[in-house]
């Protein structure tokens, strides 16, 4: 069983930076899209980047630029760099996994999910 853990989130002033990162544990898929969701107060859950085994990425139009998503095969670690934050991007973050190599936008289509690490952007 796939076990996903965040770390790394904390407060930062506007236009400042955050890495975020997402550890795993009893990881057995060859094929996977990996990626950061996050969901602020009274908002839906919303994907803000994935990644596939073959290093396919795609960003979400409000991160794109701004937000890096890269993995450590050898830790099986994932990672999100956050740059240029708004207090917009304020929002609990939570890594997923799903055991294939094509990628959704939908959180539906993801097995595997993290407790979520909260990052606040004060302004």
């Amino acid at each position: 069983q796939v076990q996903l853990a965040e770390s790394g989130g904390g407060s930062v002033e506007a236009g400042g930076s955050l890495t975020i990162s997402c550890a795993a544990s009893g990881w057995t898929y060859s094929r996977y899209c990996v990626g950061w969701f996050r969901q602020a107060p009274g908002k839906e859950r919303e994907g803000v980047a994935h990644m596939n085994n073959d290093g396919f990425k795609v960003y979400a139009d409000a991160v794109k630029g701004r937000f890096t998503i890269s993995r450590d095969n050898a830790k099986s670690i994932l990672y999100l760099e956050m740059n240029s934050l708004k207090p917009e991007d304020t929002a609990m973050y939570f890594c997923a996994a799903r055991p294939s190599g094509y990628c959704y936008w939908e959180s539906a289509q993801f097995d595997d999910w993290g407790q979520g690490t909260q990052v606040t952007v004060s302004s």
